[in-house]
Order: C-alpha cells, then structure tokens, then sequence
C-alpha cells in the first residue's frame, strides 16, 4: 500500500523569553543531545520524512546546526530526507506559514497534493512513537488530527470584568498537543488566507477550522496524547534535581583551659576542645559532611592545620566560607542530622541553642537541623571525659538542566 509522503515542520523560532535563562530553550542540552536534536530523533525514529523544516530566528542558523551536530544520532536518522533552515517571522503562525510556503518551493507538484505535514513545537522533545503515528494516521485518514489529552481541572470561560461567564463540562475538554497533522494543500491554503486576517490564531487547528472552504469542511480528529508530551515553556518544566549525602566526623582531645564548643555555642564545662582552631567539634563534623556531598574537598585541603592563620580560628567562619562555596555550586541544603558523643555536662539544655546557631550560621531553617548527644558509658576516651566525637549526615539538593 502506497503511503502519502510526510514532511515536517519543527517550530523554534522563539525567543525563549519565558525560560528566563537567557538562552533557547531548543538549544539546551538534554539527553546526548540537545531539546531540538531529541525533538528531531524522535520524528525520524518514527517515520521516514521527505522533508524536515526547521524554524528559527533571524540569523540563527549557525546556532541550530550546532545544536543539531550535539547529537550524534541524527546523521544516520536523516538518511534521504532533506533538512532546511527556515527564519521565522514575528509570530508563531508567521513562522509556520513561511515554512509551508518553503515546503511548497520545494516539493513537486505531484508530492505537495497527497503530502501530510507534521507540525511540531521542537520544545516538545518528549513526544513519543505511538503520538507520532497515530497524528499520522489520522491526518492522512481524516485531513487533520491533533493529539489531545483530557484535562485535569475543571475549566471556566471568563467575561472581561474576571467573572466567570460559563462552565464548561471538564468530560468534553481536552488540552491539546504538537506534531498536529494535516494535509499539505489545504494547510498551505488555510495559512494564505489567515495571512490576510487581523485575527492572530493560536495554533494550527484553529486555522483549518477557520476556512472550511479550502479543508472540505472536514473537522480536525482527536487522537490520544500523551501527558510525558510535555512542553517545555517555565525553567520548571526542563529542571531535574540531584541528590547527594554527605558524611563527616571529628574527634578532639577535651583539656582545661579551653572554650567548650558546640555547634558555636559555648557551654559551660571544666575542660574544652583542643584543637588547631577553636575545635568545635559539631562544626568541624558538618563542614566535612557538606564538602563531601558536594564534592568540593575536606576540612583539611581547605584549611590545612600546618597553616598558621587558622590557628584558634573561628569554626562558625570557616564553616561559612565553605558553605558559601557549595552555594555557588548550585547545591542546596535539605537537612543535616548530627550525633555528638560527650560524658559531660548535659547536652539537652542547650540543644535548642545550638540547633538555632547551626541554622543561623548556614541561614537555613531549624528544621533542617536537628542534633542528638550519646554518652559513651564510661568506655574509652570519650567514657573517660577525655574526648569528644562528633558525626553529621547530611542531604544536598542540585537542580540543573
């Protein structure tokens, strides 16, 4: 059976304004790839296209090649089909427009009356096979189709004083999707006559169903979406979180004459920590446990003992130079649980203080801190009064693209 031929239309001549990355969101790396280059796979994966038209912005077509050679899959994908640049204009039914009037330069006379083109928002890089297919099989069955997707809440029309004007039956709504399908001819035709209205149309369908003098009168046929067919418009709908642990621990001599340390609090006691810095041991074990899960390094390489300026430093402005360094990087703290070992004196009065001045020192919330104390029975140094351990376990967050 002979199939009618397929051409594309890969709509990305956006600014990208609304990501407020200060790049195309088309361009972005994603997979081993870029937005565009999977958006692109994805349709030559599924069917062999004739014609591939890329929409972009005026003078951008070095951008979109390089965003396209990113992904190594595209070159064998492409096979026969043929890849064009088209610059858009000031609006997305301009720029879809200029790319049919290429596609109509292009193809033979023969090709353009039984063509289907697809078009696609290339900031849908999700879309799968069977959308890809079914769009397909229905535009070349009824004339047009569009993947659609039920909707979620309930829908409200609004009159223009913010009031609601009419509610609408949720069952009959449907959000709908990209590569919306038509055949060629009466597309190209809608979109000349469209040409000349003041009325902007906000997509492909609303365009067909705007002239039924040139589609026959024949209705655009739904066909199921997919909700992984997301687009990608807000920095939310392309940002992915990284999760990391940490662990740290410090052990130090306890010695009369000393400040007792903890968390930056100094508690009564008759012997404190003895160490190069002021030794408080809490904020030692926390600094390394950040470090760690950030994978910027250790207490150690970033304030060597033998160093003579960190000696009886403050550990509170050591652990927020560190701190600061792991904020640059992206990461953010989800929680810190820390465990401190001493015989002596007793901890739980002061524990809210401490809690309080690790929270201060890193500006994040109490509750994403808690500290616990254990004694150690009178076994070893630390059962003795001798010493004092502490560990940390915490939680970072990286959201990146």
């Amino acid at each position: 059976m002979k199939t009618e031929p397929a051409v594309l239309v890969l709509a990305a001549a956006g600014s990208s304004s609304r990501l407020g990355l200060g790049k195309k969101k088309e361009y972005l790396a994603l997979g081993s790839g870029t937005v565009l280059s999977q958006a692109l796979a994805a349709f030559l994966s599924a069917e062999a296209f004739r014609l591939v038209l890329v929409t972009i912005p005026q003078g951008g077509q070095a951008d979109a090649e390089q965003a396209l050679a990113a992904d190594s899959r595209l070159k064998p994908l492409l096979g026969q089909t043929e890849l064009r640049f088209v610059e858009g204009g000031g609006t997305r039914q301009e720029s879809v427009y200029l790319a049919l009037q290429e596609a109509d330069r292009i193809l033979p006379e023969e090709v353009k009356h039984s063509a289907v083109v697809l078009v696609h928002d290339a900031a849908r890089p999700f879309v799968t096979a069977s959308v890809i297919t079914d769009t397909l099989q229905a535009a070349r069955e009824y004339g047009a189709a569009v993947p659609a997707v039920p909707a979620v809440d309930t829908q409200k029309e609004i009159a223009a004083d913010g009031s609601i004007a009419r509610h609408l039956c949720r069952n009959r709504i449907v959000a709908v999707q990209t590569p919306q399908g038509f055949q060629f001819t009466p597309l190209l035709r809608c979109h000349q006559a469209a040409a000349g209205q003041p009325q902007e149309y906000t997509d492909d369908t609303e365009i067909w169903d705007a002239f039924p003098q040139f589609t026959g009168g024949r209705k655009v046929r739904a066909v199921a979406g997919d909700r992984c067919n997301k687009k990608i418009t807000y920095r939310e709908d392309i940002m992915h979180s990284t999760m990391h642990i940490g662990l740290g621990t410090d052990l130090h001599r306890l010695v009369p004459g000393r400040k007792f340390l903890l968390g930056g609090v100094e508690i009564p006691a008759e012997k404190g920590e003895q160490g190069h810095s002021d030794g408080d041991v809490l904020l030692h074990a926390i600094t390394d446990a950040l470090l760690g899960a950030s994978g910027l390094g250790d207490i150690g390489s970033y304030f060597p003992p033998e160093e003579a300026q960190w000696k009886d430093a403050d550990s509170a402005t050591l652990l927020q130079k560190v701190w600061a360094d792991i904020r640059a990087a992206g990461w953010q703290l989800v929680n810190l649980d820390c465990v401190v070992e001493f015989e002596r004196p007793k901890f739980l009065p002061c524990r809210k203080a401490v809690i309080t001045s690790i929270a201060h020192i890193l500006h994040v919330q109490e509750n994403q801190v808690f500290v616990k104390a254990k004694t150690n029975e009178g076994l070893g140094e630390v059962g003795s009064g001798d010493a004092i351990k502490a560990y940390c376990t915490c939680l970072l967050q990286q959201e990146h693209i």
